[in-house]
């Protein structure tokens, strides 16, 4: 499987998938394709501790390894409390749940069509 068969929408359901099997906390999907140019999805959820966070991320690259996709750049995993991976069309935000709720991207990018995973 390459990067071409799968959707950026199925690539964002496949990374909340394996954010939910590391139990990341508050796990939501944004489609931003009609409000930014930046990326097509944003997936955001917490984590209870820097241990957590990076727990999620690994188990994040392992699930994209598998269908042959590798991140385009990481940031914040040494420090644990915002670790971004940039899949380029699905930018993953896992939070350290403290550090989320003073960013609050929900709030800042509150226009996107939103789902919550459970």
């Amino acid at each position: 499987m390459t990067e071409t068969e799968i959707s950026p929408e199925k690539l964002a359901d496949i990374i909340g998938k394996s954010v939910l099997s590391t139990k990341g906390e508050e796990v939501f999907i944004l489609d931003m394709r009609e409000i930014s140019t930046v990326t097509d999805f944003f997936v955001i959820c917490s984590g209870s501790s820097d241990i957590h966070t990076r727990a999620i991320s690994d188990r994040v690259v392992e699930a994209m390894e598998k269908i042959d996709m590798r991140p385009w750049h990481i940031e914040g995993y040494d420090y644990g409390h915002w670790i971004l991976l940039d899949y380029v069309d699905v930018v993953i935000n896992i939070f350290y749940y403290k550090t989320r709720e003073f960013y609050r991207l929900e709030k800042l990018w509150g226009d996107a069509p939103m789902k919550k995973l459970t």
